[in-house]
């Protein structure tokens, strides 16, 4: 199995930096990097549930697209969207027009505001699923977790919608929460190092309930 990919500096990477070239920036300067801001946050975990089914690359590539549509994700004002920007975003050519995953995002800043309000910020309650480091296995060996799973069903448990197991891994993975570039990806040591200097987000509730 190939697990990198010589990018054109000469070194090695994930192997999927090679897919695309609008790949390798993201990789190198925001994938795995550990991230604590609530709005950056929100965004991730929206543009994966858009993914639901479709590439990332699509995603990506209309992500500026989305930031446009959803007023850059502030949470505040996407939870006070209404039908009427239901059918805005329903016209919208730049982003994916799919009613199920709008609606979602809507009721997930919502749902959102609650955590804030409960948990003192969304990454108080993301951070609080981070895995030991005895729990992880090799880096892009699976695409589930106990963590992710963990994560899904506690975000199901509060209303948020489109945010499965599979989903949360993605999440985990890009948000820096676990550090799953390859072993052998020259970007893993950069990511372990600003997760070393991180300061993790406190919350107030089990990471189970």
């Amino acid at each position: 199995m190939v697990n990198e990919f010589i990018a054109p500096d000469g070194r090695p990477r994930c192997a999927w930096c090679g897919g695309a070239p609008e790949f390798l920036p993201y990789h190198d300067n925001e994938w795995g990097f550990p991230i604590d801001n609530d709005q950056r946050l929100f965004e991730k975990l929206c543009l994966e549930s858009f993914q639901s089914g479709l590439s990332w690359r699509t995603i990506l590539n209309k992500r500026e697209n989305f930031r446009a549509a959803f007023f850059h994700f502030d949470i505040y004002q996407v939870a006070r969207f209404n039908e009427d920007d239901v059918q805005r975003l329903l016209q919208d050519a730049g982003i994916i027009r799919h009613r199920g995953k709008i609606e979602a995002v809507i009721n997930n800043a919502q749902r959102a505001l609650e955590m804030i309000e409960q948990e003192g910020s969304l990454a108080a309650f993301f951070w609080g699923f981070e895995p030991s480091s005895d729990a992880l296995t090799e880096p892009q060996t699976q695409t589930t977790s106990s963590a992710s799973t963990a994560l899904a069903k506690s975000l199901k448990k509060r209303g948020w919608k489109f945010v499965g197991p599979t989903t949360a891994f993605a999440f985990m993975q890009a948000m820096g929460l676990i550090n799953d570039h390859s072993t052998m990806c020259v970007t893993r040591r950069q990511a372990a190092l600003a997760r070393e200097s991180f300061t993790r987000p406190s919350r107030n509730h089990n990471p189970a309930d």
